[in-house]
C-alpha cells in the first residue's frame, strides 16, 4: 500500500497564478537591471530613482522576486522547499519595503499603494499556502 497524497486542483490554480504574477516582478527587475526602463515608458525622473538604489536594496529586490518565482515553481513541482523560497522572498520584500518607505524618496509618479498591497498579499498568501500544503502532505 502506498501513502500518496493527491494534488488538489487549487494547487495548480495557485501555482500558475503566482508563477505568472511573480514573473512580472522578475521582468520588472530585469528591465531595471538592463537599463531598459525607457522602453517601458518611464520618465528620466523615474529612471533616476531606480539608478539610486544602493547594492543592498538591489539585492533585496532580487531576492524577493527571484525567490518568489522559485517558490511558485517548487509549488508546482510539489516540493516542500517552496515554503523556504517564499520565506526568503518575504525577507527580500521586507527589506525592499523598508528601503522604499523609510530610506528613499519615491517620486509621486511611482507611488502605487494598491500595487504594494497586492505584492504583500500575494507573498504572504504564498507563504501561508505553501506551509498549508506542506503540512497537508501535498508537498514532498
Amino acid at each position: 500500500m502506498t501513502d500518496t497524497t493527491h494534488t488538489p486542483w487549487h494547487l495548480w490554480v495557485v501555482g500558475i497564478a503566482t508563477l505568472l504574477f511573480n514573473a512580472i516582478g522578475c521582468y520588472s527587475y530585469l528591465m531595471t537591471q538592463t537599463g531598459s526602463l525607457a522602453e517601458l515608458g518611464m520618465t528620466p525622473e523615474q529612471i533616476a530613482y531606480f539608478d539610486t538604489f544602493p547594492a543592498w536594496a538591489d539585492a533585496a529586490w532580487a531576492l524577493g522576486v527571484w525567490c518568489a518565482l522559485l517558490g511558485s515553481i517548487l509549488l508546482l513541482l510539489r516540493r516542500k522547499l517552496a515554503f523556504a523560497a517564499f520565506a526568503v522572498a518575504t525577507v527580500g520584500l521586507i527589506a525592499t519595503t523598508y528601503f522604499e518607505l523609510l530610506v528613499s524618496q519615491i517620486p509621486d509618479s511611482l507611488q502605487n499603494p494598491l500595487l504594494m498591497a497586492t505584492i504583500w498579499i500575494s507573498t504572504l498568501f504564498s507563504l501561508w499556502y505553501s506551509r498549508w500544503m506542506s503540512a497537508a502532505g501535498v508537498l514532498r
